[in-house]
């Protein structure tokens, strides 16, 4: 099976070169990086350059994230890497770290703080709307050592059918070890899906980057 490149990321808003941030958004599984790109049009992102890669076959990893890390190899290493290429590629356009956040939707999101808590450094922000870290477990050791204060915000439901309210509790408890500056709500009765209360949460870490506080 071909496992993920970069040549069907999708770009849009402003020229790295010229953005003061940047997003990587993360789309779930079945969906697209065309798809998750509509999920912009309820942010204000004036100045902000967006990235979202694509996944072979519109999937990150064939099976639940539940499941031992061994079982979505090579895939998983693969999707990890290819939202590190993705960050790499706005900061040679000018942006730093600090000034990009990553944000995902479901299977997005489980990768997205997967990266971000394998990575460490400062990011502007990790957005995770229904996810948690990957494995059967979570092994402390596997993760960098310092998320620097990194804003992380999760956001799921008490019943959705994918993401067991028990895990975002544990890695929220997880990143908070990691020194990132965490926020997770659960959500009564939201059922997998994006409200706009996560929005809102989601736009506050936009607004709150280093560059974006600068520019006020």
């Amino acid at each position: 099976m071909k496992l993920h490149t970069s040549e069907n990321t999708e770009l849009l808003g402003a020229n790295s070169e010229s953005a003061g941030r940047g997003i990587v958004l993360i789309h779930g599984r079945g969906a697209t990086a065309m798809s998750i790109v509509s999920l912009m049009n309820e942010f204000t992102t004036e100045n902000v350059a967006v990235a979202a890669p694509q996944a072979t076959n519109n999937t990150w990893y064939p099976y639940s994230f539940l499941k031992p890390e061994s079982e979505n190899e090579p895939w998983l290493q693969s999707a990890i890497g290819l939202v590190g290429e993705t960050v790499e590629k706005l900061k040679k356009g000018g942006l730093a770290q600090e000034n990009i956040i990553i944000m995902g939707f479901s299977q997005g999101a489980c990768l997205g703080l997967e990266f971000a808590a394998r990575t460490g450094g400062k990011f502007g922000g990790v957005v995770a709307f229904s996810g948690g870290l990957i494995g059967d477990k979570i092994t402390p050791g596997k993760y960098a050592a310092d998320l620097n204060q990194t804003p992380v915000f999760i956001g799921c439901s008490d019943n959705d059918f994918h993401i067991p309210e028990s895990r975002v509790h544990d890695s929220a408890s997880m990143l908070e070890k990691l020194n990132a500056k965490v926020e997770s709500v659960i959500y009564p009765g939201m059922g997998h899906t994006i409200i706009m209360d996560e929005i809102l949460k989601a736009q506050r870490i936009i607004d709150q980057t280093p560059e974006a506080e600068r520019a006020i």
